[in-house]
């Protein structure tokens, strides 16, 4: 069971707290900072310092640490696509910096592949580009790129998901080799691909100019990224950042992209645990933690469950189970709802297209995984 005080600090202003068996989501509050983390954000309180000389030595530690020529850290992923963006439009031009999100006189098309459109594709095009598809849905091939490069390409962006190869897209290498060939920068969504090791800040290493990373998922605060690229890249981002609008006087649209000295230091705790961690450890409690969540539901009527046994990127392990509405009176899309209003509250989701219910450990407590699986076995039987 949760215990007597769970949120009590959210019900004292009349909230009501939830059990996170959704993951690492944005929606739930995205992380909660690991103890690392939270002792460096405690000691940063100690001394104010000057942000611009905080992010560049805090840059220079987290390349040091990832093998990449330049770092900086950014108020999440997404502001990190956004601000790369601005600089690649903009670059270290103070007037266009000023004049975004009006494009005119800059390039401004970002090249992407119509099979990768995703959700979040939409930060692309805050700082004023556009997105231009290329490829089809069945695919994407060399000359389907080769033809889409034109006088008004800014980049060509490319979606990693390292857990679920797509082999009909055109792949980063593909991509690096043929926009740099027409001296076209690449960009990388990487925001989960953190694990292995060798995947973190990979795809600067293999020739991308950029790429980005979410540090929530390294046990980070919520609202905390990485961009790492070229140095030249980085120079251009910085120019676009809350700290250049405030050291410099120069009203770019990263203004709002605010983050704190606190939370700066807690990356980069973040990311010096991240590599120096026992992930074999780390993996293995996961999945015990999944285990714990899914030996309720096996053996239910009407209930199909398995272990997810994915250990690449953000979000290793889970399980994935789908109920038969015949047997057990609840879809899928029913019993999420009924999770969502219980008491207490579990937040999950099905998955598209299959209609599957997926659960994670990332966001639970100690004591969660297995009343979780208990719960919802109750509900079900």
């Amino acid at each position: 069971m949760v215990s007597s005080d769970w949120g009590d600090i959210y019900r004292e202003i009349g909230a009501t707290p939830v059990i996170n068996a959704l993951g690492s989501v944005t929606l739930l509050g995205g992380s909660t900072p690991v103890p690392e983390v939270q002792a460096a954000m405690d000691r940063a309180d100690s001394a104010y310092i000057p942000l611009i000389e905080l992010q560049e030595h805090a840059g220079k530690a987290i390349a040091d640490m990832v093998d990449v020529p330049a770092a900086y850290i950014t108020s999440g992923a997404g502001s990190a696509l956004t601000l790369a963006t601005a600089a690649l439009m903009a670059g270290e031009d103070d007037d266009k910096i000023q004049q975004l999100p009006d494009t005119t006189g800059m390039k401004n098309e970002i090249l992407i592949q119509r099979r990768q459109r995703y959700w979040y594709d939409r930060c692309l095009e805050l700082a004023g580009a556009k997105l231009v598809e290329y490829g089809s849905d069945d695919g994407t091939t060399r000359e389907d790129l080769e033809n889409a490069i034109g006088p008004n390409t800014l980049a060509a962006h490319f979606y990693m998901t390292e857990q679920f190869p797509d082999e009909n897209i055109l792949q980063l290498e593909d991509v690096i080799e043929i926009a740099h060939a027409n001296d076209t920068p690449v960009t990388v969504d990487a925001a989960g691909q953190i694990f292995p090791l060798e995947n973190f800040g990979k795809y600067v290493r293999m020739g991308a100019d950029f790429q980005c990373i979410a540090a929530k998922y390294l046990g980070s605060a919520q609202s905390t990224g990485l961009a790492l690229g070229t140095q030249g890249m980085i120079d251009a981002l910085a120019k676009q950042s809350f700290v250049g609008y405030e050291s410099r006087r120069i009203r770019g649209i990263g203004r709002p992209h605010k983050i704190d000295r606190q939370e700066m230091m807690g990356v980069v705790a973040a990311v010096r645990r991240w590599f120096t961690m026992d992930h074999e450890t780390r993996l293995a409690e996961v999945e015990q933690q999944c285990q714990l969540m899914l030996k309720p539901l096996q053996g239910v009527a009407g209930v199909s469950a398995k272990l997810l046994s994915n250990t690449i990127g953000h979000q290793p392990f889970g399980v994935e189970f789908t109920v038969d509405k015949s047997v057990t009176g609840h879809s899928s899309d029913e019993l999420v709802d009924i999770l969502k209003d219980g008491d207490p509250r579990i937040w999950t989701r099905t998955v598209v297209p299959n209609g599957a219910i997926t659960l994670h450990a990332f966001g639970l407590n100690p004591g969660e995984a297995e009343l979780v699986g208990e719960i919802i076995a109750d509900v079900l039987s």
